[in-house]
Order: C-alpha cells, then sequence, then structure tokens
C-alpha cells in the first residue's frame, strides 16, 4: 500500500508574485500570498531596500544582534529576497526576464514610476500577456491627487472616516483620534488588492488575458465607509463625530470607563442584549431606553456611566461573566494575545523566533504549518536568477557590478 501523497503546500502553490512594495502595505498583502503558498519573491533595491528592515522600537540601532526589525519580520514571513538594481540596465533585464514566467506583480510606486524604469505594465504585458500587475497608490493613477505624497491619516481623512472617529460630550465633538490600526494601509493597501489581483489571475488563466489591477488607498477606505454614507444620504451630513449610533451616541453601543480607568464595551444593540445588561446591572428602568438619543439618551449613558464607573473592570468582568449579552471589556494588546479565544484559534505563532499573528483564516484542506522567517536582505539572489537560466558566471558579474 502506498502512501497517498498530502495536498500542497497551499492552495496558490505554483503562483509567482514579484513584490516591489516596501513598508506595510503592499507587503502584508503578499505575506498573505505567500502563507497561501504562492511564490514570493521580494525585490529590493541595493541600497537601504525595504526601510521596515529598520523601523520601529527595535530598529537596528538599537538591536543588539543588529538585525532587522520586528516590523519588518512580522510582516515578510514565507517570501524570498533578491536585492537588484533597476536603474541600471542590467537591472532591468533581470526583472523582464523573472516577469516574463511570473503571474503577478506588485509595485507601490507614485504613478509612472515603473515606466520610467522601463518595466512598467505594457513593457511587461508584451513579454508576458496573462501578467497581473498590481499597483498600490494612495490616490490611485488618475486624478488631480495622483501623484500627491501621503500616509495611512491622509487617506482616513480624505475618505471622511477620521472625521467620525473621536467621542461627543452631547455638546461638541473633540478631535479626531488617531487609530492604531493603519486602516487605509491595510484595508486598502493590503486586503482590497487581494480581491483584485485574485479575480484578475482567475481571469488570466480563464481567458490568457492578464489585468492591470488599479489599488487607491483612498478609494478602498470611502467604499468602506457604509454608515456615514447612510447618514449623509438620509440627512444631507454625517452624525457629529462620535454621535452616530455605531459611534458611542446611544446607551447600548459605547464603552464606559470603570473605577480603574479601565474600559467596558457595551454592545448590545439588539433589545433582548440589552434587556439583559440592565437586568445584569439590577437597572431595568433603563430597558426602554437603549436606542434613545438626545437628552433622554444622554441622561440614559449618564446613569450607566457612573454606575460601571463604581467598580473595577475585573468586577464587571465577574458580573457578565455568565450572560451572553454583547458586553466585553476593554483589552490591552499584551492581555489580548494570551486571552483564551485567541489561545484556541491559535491566532499567535513563532516563527524564527518571532513571536507574530497566524493568518486570520483555517482552511480545512491547507491547514497553516510552519513558516519560514522573513528573509535576509538578498539571500535569495543566487536561486531565484538561476531558476531563470543566469549562470554563476553571469550572477557573479552581476554582483561585480553591483546590479544585484
Amino acid at each position: 500500500m502506498t502512501e497517498e501523497a498530502g495536498p500542497p503546500a497551499g492552495p496558490l502553490a505554483g503562483l509567482r508574485i514579484l513584490d516591489l512594495t516596501r513598508l506595510l502595505p503592499g507587503p502584508v498583502a503578499t505575506m498573505h500570498l505567500a502563507d497561501l503558498g504562492a511564490e514570493v519573491i521580494k525585490i529590493e533595491d541595493t541600497g537601504a531596500g525595504d526601510y521596515a528592515r529598520a523601523m520601529g522600537p527595535d530598529e537596528r540601532a538599537n538591536n543588539p544582534e543588529g538585525g532587522d526589525s520586528l516590523f519588518f519580520r512580522i510582516v515578510n514571513r514565507n517570501k524570498k529576497s533578491l536585492r537588484l538594481d533597476l536603474k541600471q540596465a542590467a537591472g532591468v533585464e533581470i526583472f523582464l526576464r523573472l516577469a516574463r514566467n511570473a503571474d503577478v506583480i506588485f509595485e507601490s510606486f507614485r504613478p509612472g514610476v515603473v515606466d520610467k524604469l522601463g518595466i512598467g505594465y505594457e513593457t511587461v504585458k508584451a513579454i508576458n500577456p496573462r501578467i497581473v500587475y498590481c499597483a498600490i497608490t494612495g490616490y490611485g493613477q488618475t486624478g488631480p491627487w495622483a501623484d500627491l505624497a501621503g500616509h495611512d491619516l491622509n487617506y482616513l481623512a480624505i475618505s471622511g472616516l477620521l472625521d467620525q472617529i473621536g467621542t461627543h460630550d452631547g455638546v461638541s465633538s473633540g478631535a479626531p483620534a488617531i487609530p492604531n490600526l493603519q486602516i487605509g494601509d491595510l484595508l486598502g493597501g493590503a486586503l482590497t488588492p487581494l480581491l483584485g489581483v485574485l479575480a484578475a489571475v482567475i481571469g488570466a488563466k480563464a481567458t490568457g488575458q492578464g489585468s492591470h489591477v488599479d489599488v487607491a488607498m483612498t478609494d478602498a477606505v470611502l467604499a468602506h465607509t457604509i454608515f456615514p454614507l447612510v447618514t449623509t444620504l438620509a440627512h444631507g451630513k454625517p452624525a457629529p463625530r462620535g454621535a452616530d449610533m455605531l459611534t458611542g451616541g446611544v446607551p447600548c453601543y459605547s464603552v464606559y470607563r470603570t473605577a480603574d480607568e479601565r474600559y467596558l464595551a457595551v454592545g448590545a444593540l439588539e433589545p433582548k442584549f440589552w434587556e439583559q445588561v440592565c437586568s445584569v446591572i439590577d437597572r431595568p428602568d433603563l430597558a426602554p431606553f437603549g436606542l434613545a438619543s438626545g437628552s433622554e439618551g444622554r441622561r440614559v449613558k449618564s446613569e450607566l456611566a457612573a454606575l460601571i464607573a463604581s467598580h473595577p473592570l475585573t468586577h464587571w468582568q465577574a458580573v457578565f461573566a455568565d450572560t451572553d449579552c454583547c458586553v466585553t471589556p476593554v483589552l490591552r494588546i499584551d492581555e489580548t494575545l494570551k486571552h483564551p479565544q485567541i489561545v484556541a484559534r491559535e491566532m499567535v505563532a513563532e516563527v524564527g523566533g518571532t513571536k507574530q499573528f497566524a493568518p486570520p483564516y483555517k482552511l480545512s484542506s491547507w491547514p497553516w504549518k510552519d513558516a519560514v522567517p522573513a528573509p535576509k536582505s538578498g539571500t535569495d539572489s543566487d536561486e531565484v536568477l538561476a531558476e531563470v537560466g543566469f549562470t554563476e558566471s553571469e550572477i557573479a558579474a552581476f554582483r561585480q557590478a553591483r546590479v544585484i
């Protein structure tokens, strides 16, 4: 009896990706693809390379081992590394030879840069019609802002989302709060490209024709600001910051400070859950006012806030422990990493001695197994070039000329 062959390394095994991106958005996108079995070749210049290698609280200056930063290691696992000078003709030649057999290219330069380098979509398409070429930018390839620089905060600001993040004291709104989740970079620059790219890859397999995928992080954030749009269409403008139903404007959906300066998240939108909350805290009189707004809503919120502020967070965790009514503690990330639900879901993995998040999906046919640590700069150069036909002497000459 012969042993049956196991499943491939992942559902995307055989997919070859050239990744020219750096920092956060593109590298997270390609890491997700690498986790799913795609071969991702991270291409960095021969100078500083990806700035993320030296960014963060343990940047190289403070890293006793002089290695890559935690930030870099956490978003670049399962990839190969090639250092390549695209400002030299030989570097362009190498890239185009790699592109001839690639399925996807990711880049995050400003519009037009790849064309000036001689590696743009039309150039690659001429030698590989099935290529899927994804450009991730802040504002897209077209429009009056296409060439402008920006970061996550700018994309949130222009999309109208930043205006909605913050608190309201019943009279006025404070300044917008800057989230420590890069919504534009991750929703717009990491997850949205995957939808476009994988759709185009499927289309290319069916038709032989690839596509240019133009992803603007601002567009992606805007396309998901559903409730601000609903309120604007209904009333002509969005609700004041922190005063809408889902931003703390009603008693049943808000955060409340505890006696020890921690917070309790009450998300009891449905009447059945809100009624349970009122019952547990022995305030059944508040049950009719879960969705109250205006002065009545402020009164109920004030009374609930005073009650919750009279006891520490541990007290409320015990009170609500056996009641399923959408009330949870607001945890710090160090507490989250140890939470039994997170542990049970195996969401924290160790890769090459570095703790990081596991993929946020579970595929029954392709369980996530041992991952490969983020690559050292240029560590796979010889292997990658040999695979596309360059000889040892040619590779040595490239290295001598600092092309790689």
